[in-house]
């Protein structure tokens, strides 16, 4: 369908792009390649970015063999895998399949294309190149766009919405903002490497859905003085030496080094926006059939935890590596395919 078009173009050209290189966008290409699909993943950054991008001594919340993909056992010194493992493993799964990848490959634009057939051809250009393709996966995740405080002074350097290891943080004032995981696992390390640790939490108590094994100890190192807490804390402004915010009513502002922001991350509302995917405004969900994943934009589909929305804990690795062979399934079955070379 479309070659004479995408021919006259004289691109370089697939049947399907893949925008994200992370674990579900691995695995979408993997579905393509074992369906005989020609195909291109690019990324913005590193493989598996976001994964490159955690914590230092991170462990994964889930067991190794739920974030297998591609049939490839996934082994692990412990029950819960390490970072650094993940990244081996996956990197292994890549060289492994020998996917098609372009790394440090930005998405710039889209353009819907149409030939005398009325066939659709989309043209995407990237930092790097210009490609036509028939159709698209969005597997972007939620973990590059962080949600944002919005107050006065967020924009200094000494403030991060990420964090990957603490060993600067020594003999410094931090705080941190959040109740979740994110924020848990940065008020621990800093402590455990000498900081002097503010832990800012918005609601009455830390949030139910930090790790079991975590919370006894953060309960802890609370206890006992050695983080500092504030409950129903509202962060109003931050300067360069100071953190300010209120606790009902009362305005209290303490010395600071460093701010961690750990507010929570969302999904690029901007790209789904962009390649015509109908957002819900209230909830952020995409408007996709379950079944197939194609999205309200004809071609264009969604693979991953950004069809969670603004609800970032309903998708995982384990409950989404099945959507590549979703997709890949209805693009044979609507004849939307070009055999690889």
């Amino acid at each position: 369908m479309g070659v004479s078009l995408y021919k006259r173009l004289q691109m370089t050209h697939y049947n399907t792009i893949i925008i994200g290189a992370g674990p579900i966008g691995l695995s979408c290409g993997i579905a393509a390649q074992n369906s005989n699909i020609s195909y291109k993943i690019f990324d913005k950054g590193a493989l598996v970015n976001s994964l490159h991008n955690f914590p230092t001594d991170m462990t994964f919340f889930s067991s190794s063999e739920k974030l297998e993909i591609g049939n490839l056992p996934f082994t692990s010194l412990s029950v819960r895998p390490t970072k650094q493992e993940g990244l081996e493993y996956y990197r292994r799964v890549t060289q492994h399949y020998q996917l098609n990848i372009g790394l440090y490959e930005s998405f710039v634009s889209v353009e819907r294309l149409s030939n005398q057939e009325g066939d659709n051809i989309f043209k995407v250009t990237t930092s790097k190149e210009t490609y036509t393709c028939n159709n698209i996966i969005n597997s972007t995740g939620f973990y590059d766009t962080s949600v944002k405080l919005n107050i006065p002074g967020e924009g200094l350097k000494k403030v991060s919405h990420y964090f990957t290891s603490a060993h600067h943080l020594f003999n410094q004032k931090v705080a941190v903002i959040g109740s979740s995981n994110s924020a848990i696992d940065v008020a621990l390390e800093a402590y455990r490497k000498g900081a002097d640790v503010t832990l800012l939490i918005r609601d009455k108590t830390i949030s139910d859905s930090v790790k079991y094994w975590i919370r006894p100890d953060i309960e802890a190192r609370i206890a006992e003085g050695h983080i500092k807490v504030y409950y129903e804390a509202n962060t109003c402004e931050i300067t360069e030496n100071h953190i300010s915010f209120i606790v009902k009513n009362e305005h209290i502002q303490i010395e600071n080094d460093f701010v961690y922001a750990m507010t929570g991350y969302q999904p690029n509302f901007k790209l789904s926006s962009v390649l015509g995917i109908e957002i819900d405004a209230t909830t952020g969900y995409p408007i996709y059939n379950k079944e197939t994943m194609e999205t309200s934009s004809p071609n264009v589909y969604l693979a991953g935890v950004v069809i969670g929305g603004f609800n970032t804990r309903e998708w995982f690795i384990e409950n989404s590596k099945d959507h590549g062979d979703k997709i890949m399934n209805h693009i044979q079955k609507q004849n939307k395919y070009e055999l690889k070379k």
